[in-house]
Formats: C-alpha cells, structure tokens, sequence
C-alpha cells in the first residue's frame, strides 16, 4: 500500500529538490530513530521543513498555514488539554461561530479530525502546519496559559498537571521569546485589570500576547529566586542578575523590579554575549573610515571617545575596538557601569558606590596595575575626566563615552569638565558620534518614492532612486522595518582642531574645520545609507541631526 509520505517522497524527486540516494537515505534513517521518510529530510538537513510541509499540503490538497504570519491567540489553549494537542500533533489557531481552523501535522488523518472535533465541541476545518512550527506553538501557547483538564482555563498558577513547574515554564518561555525576537529588554508590567508583556526590538516596543494578570506574583516571585533577591521585599526597587541558556545559547539576564500602585514592574535586560560582538563593518560603519579608526585605537597611548544618547550602541562600539585589541600581549582593564559585556581575558571592574568604588577611585586603582588599554564606561564628572586625560598622556590608550548631540560637542564638554585645554590637544585622538537606526526589512522591502517633506529637508529631489520602504509582515511584525545599524560621524583631531580648541573656540566652528578635514556629517552618513536601501530618510531623521539645504560651509545645522 502506498502511503501518503511515497507521495512526498515522489513529489520532491520530481521537483528536483532530493535525489534517489537522499530519499533512501531518509527511509533508512526513519526505520532507525522514528518518524516518517519526509520528516527525515528535515532532519538530515537535505529539505527545508517548510518545502516538505508546502510539498505536503499540496498533496492533500489542504490549505498550508506559515504559523508566523499570523498573530495565533495563545488562549486558545483553554480549548483543549496539552496532553490532546501533544499527542494529535494539532492546535485551534482559530474560533469562529462553531467552525475551529486547527493547525495540523498531518491534516488526513480523519481519527485524529474525529477526535478534535469531539474535544473541541465544533466542526473542525484542518490546515497544514509545518510539524517543528507547530511544536513551538503548542509548548508556548501551554506553558504561558496554562494546561486544562477540561475546557474550563486553568491558570497556570494552579496547574501541576504536566509534570514541571508551570510558572518555570512560563518565565522560561517569556526569555526564549525575547531571544527569539532579538529583543533587548523585556517589560513585564501588571495594570489594573491585565498583565502587559513587551519586548523592546530595534528600539521599539512591541506588545506580544502573555499570561494572565492572575500569575504575575508567581512570576515575579520566580525573577526573585533566579536572580538571588529578597522574595518577602515587595515595597522597595531591586536589582539583580542571572545566567539564562535557550537553544544552546547562553545569555546574561539583568532584573529590575520596582512596585508600582498595581504591583510590582519587571524589566529584564538581555546582555549580549563576547560571541556577538563582530566588526566595524558589521556595525554599519562607513568602509572608507574603518582602515583609520583601526589605525587610531593601535595607537599607544591617547584617547578616543564615544558620543551619543542612551541606547545609541556607544558600549558595543567599545567592546567592537576591545575585541580588536584583545590579545595575550595586552592588558585590558575596564570600569563600567555595569558590566554588560563579559569578554575572556580582559579584567572588568564593576562601579559600586555604595562601598565607594566610582569611576575615578576605580581608575585610579587601576592606573596601578600596568595597564596597555583602560576602559572608562562613560565620564561623568570632573574628577573622571581629569584621571582620564591624565592616563592617556602617561602612556595609556583610554576609551570612553560621552554624552553629547554630536562629535564637536565633546570637547566644549571636556572644557566644561575642568579639563584643560593644552591636555585635550595632547592626549585626544578622535572623536566617534553614533546613533542607532533601524534597518529596512529585507523580506517585504520595495521600492518607494520620498515624501517632498523628506525630500526638502535632506535637500534632495523626492524623485531620487534607490530609496526602499517595509510594507510590513510577519517577519517584522508589521513595522517594515527590522535588525539596527549605526550611522556615525567621526572627528580625527588635527592641527586646525587644536588651534581652535587652544583658542576656545564654539563647537559650530569645531564642526566647520572638521568638515574642511573629511568629516562626513552623521546625517550624510544615514543619507548614503538610505540611498542604499539599507533604511529610510525617516528614520535618519528620527535620530539624527540634518544639516540644512542651504547651509553654508561654516556647518551651520538644524535638528531633525
């Protein structure tokens, strides 16, 4: 008899998409570990899952469902217990009237469509899923909503029923979805009659369905044990720390609780790994700067400083021009704030102010251990400064950041530190000014004309080629956009620069004389990016400051 999975089979070496041997080759390996022929494929690697699935439904003539293209209500899982959907391979995605669309491994098989319908008390209307799509589904929907016995909700509070800890499960499941998003940090947030669940992506917030309002304490009680804090202190903020592993991938996880009047908030920051950090390129910066911003951090001693706002990408910045230096021969130490990036062989320092370890105690301590390179997380103070200055004149290559608009706008902060004049001339290298923007998705990206408004404000013609636009899906979650890149201005002090910074001189002149040095204006910068494809003038606009279309060469700017 022949079996729906030869028709598979038969389909994909019609196709062109396996050979013979490769068909053999996945009986074999299904008679020795399970499953079918076509699902070995996917296990051997030799077809896409998806390609099966779409092979699959084409058979059987069954409508084929991309589980990500759809926002599927996790509350369906009331619908049925866990035990049912693990074992039929099935989950309600949708409920309309008396008509339920159930996501399918194997949409043919009419016991399994008996059964649902008996379970789910309505006619049922099968589609095809991709079998390792649906798995995630029906682990996640159950881990975050809970298992039911019947088709009454169980909250997953109150539920022992499978066998592990179903809050576990829960925040387990909130993490792996962060990281599977690529989310940066992760908002719990109790109102008065709902549980938000956020994840931050690409700067942006994005709702996502979450347990219900009656499992927040259980999920905060569990931060608590995971991070090491005080579970009976519900009335002050905390903060701690834990290690998290999802798919082989392990992941710094910092908590942060404060109660609020309907409970307590939970933002969990998702650091990156040494294993994340690449290169400049990579970063997005321009390919004819990078041969000179490596050049400058081999230099001996000196300093070279980061600009920009909170969550411009300053720290991965620094740790992108560690990882270049990070060799056996070199001693690397850091003072941060925290410590959000764990890289082997260089020594980090963690600020505590609450035993006296700021950044200036700290780096003076650390003046004394032979260092080649020191890190200083950000300057905040005259006395930070001071030190900093100080070690890069004495043989030291100092990093640090700063918070200033643009690149000039870092030396009349360093004056404004108390720092001298002749010091910033003789120990300041460059100056790095960066925002992050976020990039154009590349699955729903097309070609789109510029609103004059744009136009007229970059001082180009609305008409220009090139530029793209995210018409938003799944993929991006509807935004059209999707991943970040930096845009960046960088000012290489010379002697015109120092003339200027001897003499006092305002930052619109600084930014003239770097401009007349080669300066590209950060702007300029997201422009050329743009007329790449690569973002949107919106989004360079959002971030950035514009020069004028009129402005003469003195750099004269205005903000976006």
């Amino acid at each position: 008899m022949i079996s729906q999975d030869d028709f598979v089979l038969a389909a994909l070496l019609e196709e062109g998409m396996i050979d013979a041997g490769a068909a053999e080759k996945s009986r074999r390996y299904a008679a020795e570990h399970g499953g079918t022929p076509s699902e070995a494929l996917s296990a051997l690697g030799v077809v896409e899952p998806r390609a099966v699935a779409m092979v699959r439904a084409q058979i059987s003539e069954c409508p084929f469902v991309e589980l990500g293209d759809y926002s599927i209500r996790f509350a369906n899982a009331a619908l049925m217990p866990r035990e049912a959907a693990e074992s039929l391979r099935a989950f309600p995605l949708f409920v309309c009237g008396d008509i339920a669309t159930v996501g399918m491994a194997d949409p043919l098989d009419l016991r399994s469509v008996d059964q649902l319908r008996s379970i789910l008390k309505a006619d049922v209307d099968p589609v095809l899923c991709e079998p390792t799509a649906l798995r995630a589904l029906i682990e996640r929907a159950y881990s975050l909503v809970g298992t039911v016995a019947r088709n009454d909700l169980v909250s997953v509070s109150e539920d022992r029923t499978t066998g592990k800890e179903p809050i576990v499960a829960a925040v387990n499941q909130i993490l792996a979805q962060g990281l599977d998003l690529g989310a940066s940090d992760i908002h719990i947030s109790p109102d008065a009659a709902e549980l938000q669940l956020r994840y931050r992506v690409d700067g942006t917030l994005q709702p996502v369905q979450g347990p219900g309002l009656d499992v927040h304490a259980g999920l905060v009680q569990r931060l608590k044990v995971m991070a090491d804090l005080d579970v009976t202190q519900s009335r002050r903020p905390q903060d701690g720390k834990f290690r998290f592993t999802h798919a082989g991938r392990s992941v710094d996880v910092r908590v942060s609780l404060i109660p609020t009047v309907c409970g307590e908030n939970a933002v969990l920051r998702l650091l990156s790994s040494s294993g994340s950090i690449r290169g400049f390129q990579e970063l997005g910066f321009p390919q004819d700067r990078v041969s000179e911003l490596e050049a400058l951090i081999e230099e001996p001693h000196g300093m070279v400083l980061v600009t920009g706002p909170t969550g411009s990408g300053k720290t991965t910045t620094l740790y992108t021009a560690l990882k270049k230096l990070n060799t056996s021969d070199v001693n690397i130490m850091t003072i941060e704030d925290p410590v959000e990036i764990r890289m082997p062989m260089v020594r980090q320092v963690q600020v505590n102010a609450g035993i006296g370890m700021t950044f200036a105690s700290a780096l003076r301590s650390i003046l004394r251990q032979d260092p080649d390179v020191v890190v200083v997380g950000e300057i905040r103070d005259d006395e930070t400064a001071r030190i900093s200055l100080q070690a890069a004149l004495t043989g030291h290559l100092v990093l640090s950041s700063l918070h200033t608009n643009d690149a000039a706008g870092a030396i009349p902060r360093l004056r404004d530190l108390s720092c001298p004049p002749f010091a910033i001339n003789a120990a300041l290298l460059c100056v790095l000014a960066q925002r992050l923007v976020r990039r154009t998705c590349a699955h729903c990206a097309a070609p789109a004309n510029l609103s004059p408004l744009i136009a007229a404000h970059f001082g180009i013609e609305s008409s220009e080629p090139g530029h793209v636009r995210g018409s938003g899906c799944a993929k991006c979650l509807g935004v059209g956009l999707r991943g970040q890149m930096g845009i960046y201005e960088m000012l290489t002090v010379n002697a015109a620069i120092r003339g200027a910074v001897e003499r006092g001189a305002p930052a619109a002149e600084i930014v003239a004389l770097a401009v007349q040095g080669g300066m590209s204006p950060m702007a300029m910068d997201g422009l050329a990016k743009a007329r790449l494809g690569l973002t949107t003038l919106e989004e360079v606009a959002r971030v950035a400051t514009v020069i004028a279309p009129d402005a003469d060469e003195t750099g004269t700017r205005v903000a976006a």
